[in-house]
């Protein structure tokens, strides 16, 4: 198999659209070509989903929450509380926001993005603090906010995969039970760069072993958290409590493919059932990218879909 045409045009595209940042650039330079490219491929939000934006205060801090609710369903929802990616460094409620729209619509379930603190401005451990406290105070509110209160599901993508795991994992030892569902977009999981998969896809497209390994960098800024961190690297420390079931997707031309085999791995050791979807043709990223390439929308509508299904059942 072999990349995605659609996707191949896309990053052609973006590369002779914005040329790249310097070797030293910032966050803050690394965050605005982010944030230009992902505006200029917006797509405009479907008219099928609602959008509505609010703030949670949580202690020290408040944080801004986007929630996604699908026109046509009725009744309480379902609540997929979601991370987005960017290695804990870049991204945000807009950069993310068709992603989001659409699983919300293809789900038929209401999706709240929330708006992290970011690294290193605020490195590790504030987002995953922040991911588990948020994912906290929805749940506390969901009866308060009109959706159901005996379905709630956490997901992410690449970074924000990984502080869904995290939230899981803290939300669940506190309340057994209390999250249902973990949806897990190419995943990372741990800090090294010598996998086969790292190996055969250091240069991307969509995601470098370079970057990823600058994105770890800050994520740390300058600290060293203990090799049995659960916080830091999820598959350190086996699950004191069953993991809620999961739904994890690996892009094939990804460094990170191997690490959403070994979280479903991980996950099952540890008593979990776990739906795996092989993006075989996709890159890192691909799920918002999804208004670029039929492709890349087939895979977001087929996780969507299944997600819904698994948080009804």
């Amino acid at each position: 198999m072999t990349i995605d045409a659609a996707l191949l045009r896309y990053y052609h595209g973006v590369a002779e659209a914005f040329p790249p940042v310097a070797p030293d650039a910032d966050a803050q330079t690394i965050r605005r070509r982010f944030g230009d490219v992902a505006k200029a491929y917006a797509q405009a939000r479907s008219d099928a989903v609602t959008a509505e934006d609010i703030e949670i205060g949580l202690e020290g801090r408040t944080l801004a929450v986007r929630i996604y609710k699908p026109k046509a369903a009725r009744g309480p929802l379902p609540l997929i509380v979601y991370f987005h990616g960017g290695g804990w460094v870049v991204g945000d409620l807009d950069t993310h926001d068709g992603l989001v729209a659409r699983l919300a619509q293809d789900s038929r379930c209401a999706v709240a993005s929330v708006d992290y603190r970011l690294a290193p401005e605020h490195p590790f451990p504030a987002p995953c603090d922040d991911a588990l406290d948020a994912l906290i105070w929805l749940a506390e509110h969901r009866s308060r906010l009109g959706f159901a209160t005996d379905r709630l599901a956490v997901g992410g993508d690449s970074a924000g995969a990984h502080l869904a795991v995290v939230a899981a994992r803290g939300a669940n030892e506190r309340v057994a039970g209390l999250v249902g569902l973990q949806l897990l977009l190419y995943p990372v999981m741990r800090r090294q760069f010598d996998s086969p998969s790292c190996l055969a896809n250091a240069n991307g497209p969509g995601l470098t072993n370079e970057e990823m390994k600058w994105y770890w960098t800050q994520f740390f800024s300058g600290q060293t958290p203990h090799d049995h961190d659960v916080r830091a690297f999820p598959l350190s420390e086996p699950f004191e409590r069953t993991p809620a079931r999961a739904l994890v997707v690996a892009a094939a031309y990804d460094p990170l493919y191997d690490d959403a085999f070994e979280l479903q791995r991980f996950l099952q050791a540890n008593g979990g059932r776990v739906d795996m979807f092989d993006a075989h043709d996709m890159t890192h990223g691909f799920a918002r990218l999804h208004s670029q390439s039929e492709a890349a929308l087939g895979w977001l509508r087929t996780i969507g879909e299944r997600a819904g299904e698994l948080l009804r059942a």
